[in-house]
């Protein structure tokens, strides 16, 4: 599998970064998780705009999933070449709802529809091309959904936005990768059930024994450089601060 990080910034762009958006490919299928703000315009840069086989969203906060609108216009509108095939975009409960309201000007109701055939995310597991998607409800105020994609004896995990949780120690064991939520500071927030921070993903990534921690979705007021060396000072593993443009082989 080869990862590409497309935005990695929390709660609303950076100077360097859109939010969370992850493309994940092998076999010449192509997976996104998630479509925060920005991301879109970044994609671009390594992936067709009409080359995504599938999308897969987290959860329905703007900062993973608001590109879908602009992505909508891009696909219902097209004129060269029409309008391409539907494609399957996996999220909560509600997300044609979600994205038609956020969008607003979407000529009917329906409109969403016609160009992304909507599945709903249940705990479980799913195929999506040549990857086997394993998913569970983890720690957030909206329903949110953390995933583990393997293909060829290979796992990436990606948290989503998530509190620790049970579900995501379970998803995360033995991951070749674990794409991990940061968003906190330890020692200055605390708030059940919202985030992570940098010493609870090293302590994460240490009891699943991962081969690999990757922070993301920290937030432009966080400092990544503290929450990397509270990773390190619980991980002894590779750990990286996630970066816009950067390439992971899994």
């Amino acid at each position: 599998m080869k990862l590409t990080v497309i935005g990695c910034s929390g709660s609303f762009p950076s100077a360097d970064s859109p939010c969370s958006s992850y493309l994940v490919e092998a076999d010449g299928y192509s997976l996104l998780l998630d479509m925060g703000n920005g991301a879109l315009g970044q994609l671009q840069r390594h992936c067709g705009l009409y080359d995504l086989d599938a999308v897969v969203l987290s959860h329905l906060h703007a900062d993973h999933c608001i590109d879908m609108c602009a992505y909508f216009v891009a696909r219902y509108y097209r004129l060269d070449g029409g309008r391409p095939a539907l494609l399957p975009v996996y999220g909560p409960a509600g997300t044609e709802q979600r994205l038609t309201e956020a969008h607003a000007s979407t000529p009917s109701k329906h409109s969403m529809s016609e160009v992304f055939d909507f599945r709903t995310l249940e705990p479980g597991r799913f195929q999506a091309g040549p990857f086997t998607v394993y998913t569970d409800r983890v720690s957030h105020p909206v329903e949110a959904f953390a995933f583990r994609v393997e293909h060829a004896g290979r796992a990436l995990v990606y948290s989503g936005d998530t509190g620790p949780c049970a579900a995501l120690s379970e998803l995360s064991k033995d991951a070749d990768l674990l794409l991990c939520e940061a968003a906190f500071t330890h020692g200055k927030e605390d708030i059940p059930d919202l985030h992570l921070n940098g010493l609870q993903a090293g302590e994460l990534a240490d009891a699943a024994q991962v081969r690999r921690l990757v922070l993301t979705h920290i937030p432009p007021w966080t400092d990544p450089e503290v929450n990397l060396r509270d990773a390190r000072s619980a991980y002894r593993g590779p750990v990286d601060v996630a970066r816009t443009g950067a390439v992971y082989e899994i």
